[in-house]
């Protein structure tokens, strides 16, 4: 066994020195970015779309159902009079109510399904006009306009100044951008308003509550609540049916656009570049979950609104998401 040497050790510089550690590579972040899973989710769920063999077993289903139900309901009652007439009567005057009220709720949702209509037509109609520069279809769909929101005092300040200078105007595109911008700004306003606090509400709920499935649920039902209201706000009050119907359209419409993705150009706005790589992952996730939903409620805007975006310019999702997130944290003001 050798034995070590003994006095001091030399070593020879004349290599030069070595490597310096600012040189170094970076350590590799392994990190996964947020991508949003709550939103994702959301999107698959809405615009998924079951086949036409599936949508025909589950109508005939529902059909058979209603028909046993039915029959079923209709001897209980027949068997009851002739046991106990009083109380088989009733019985018969509660299934007759249940009745009632099931026709009210179909009227209510076909009357929806109706008003929606409405709003697309106007929506159509006025990329119409536009395209042909038709100051009487423009006048047309303006009349319209001012009879869909005849009823509602938040929009008599608006109706009035477009009537003051209706008969000024004498192109089609003036005329429609006056309507827009005297009409719909003050309800613009407002929607972008649902849509902050939507955003505000999954992003905080996706970074503060840690239970399995608890994003997916609020990101979902923040959406609906939020799809439903910028509908109410645009006049185009929507059922529990009409408000489905919308919300497979918007995400639809984003799915195909490729919309349903956020990156860290979105969240600059609000942090500063490569946010994402610096936030903890629950945190992140809360950020792009919100974000995505900003991102839907400016959809919601476009597919609801009577009339396109002219006059006005289509809200800025960054812009969005900058006055909806960043009140959440505290911010660096250095």
């Amino acid at each position: 066994m050798t034995q070590p040497p003994k006095g001091p050790i030399l070593i020879d510089l004349d290599a030069g020195p070595g490597p310096s550690p600012s040189e170094a590579p970076p350590v590799p972040d392994l990190t996964p970015m947020p991508e949003g899973a709550a939103m994702g989710t959301v999107a698959a769920v809405a615009a998924y779309r079951p086949s036409r063999l599936a949508a025909w077993f589950w109508r005939l289903l529902g059909a058979l159902l209603v028909t046993v139900i039915t029959l079923a309901a209709w001897n209980f009652a027949v068997g009851l009079i002739v046991a106990n007439p009083i109380l088989g009567y009733a019985v018969t005057a509660l299934i007759a109510a249940f009745l009632l009220v099931c026709v009210l709720i179909v009227i209510k949702e076909l009357s929806a399904f109706a008003r929606l209509a409405k709003i697309d037509t106007l929506h159509r109609a006025a990329d119409e006009a536009l395209a042909e520069d038709s100051l009487e279809k423009a006048r047309a769909l303006t009349t319209q306009l001012v009879t869909l929101y005849k009823g509602r005092e938040d929009t008599r300040w608006g109706r009035d100044r477009f009537a003051a200078r209706r008969d000024e105007i004498f192109d089609a595109s003036g005329l429609i951008h006056h309507a827009e911008t005297e009409i719909l700004a003050p309800l613009d306003a407002l929607a972008q308003k649902e849509v902050q606090a939507a955003a505000r509400q999954v992003a905080a709920v996706t970074a503060m509550v840690p239970l399995a499935l608890a994003d997916v649920v609020a990101a979902l039902t923040s959406n609906l609540r939020m799809i439903r209201r910028i509908a109410e706000i645009y006049g185009g009050r929507s059922g529990t049916l009409g408000s489905w119907r919308l919300t497979r359209a918007v995400f639809s419409h984003l799915i195909a656009t490729g919309a349903v993705a956020v990156g860290d150009d979105m969240l600059e706005p609000i942090f500063g570049a490569g946010i994402l790589a610096k936030l903890s992952r629950r945190f992140g996730e809360g950020m792009v979950n919100g974000a995505l939903t900003a991102r839907v409620g400016v959809a919601a805007m476009e597919v609801c609104r009577p009339l396109p975006f002219a006059a006005k310019r289509r809200p800025s999702v960054r812009q969005v998401i900058r006055a909806s997130l960043s009140g959440l944290f505290a911010q660096d003001k250095r």
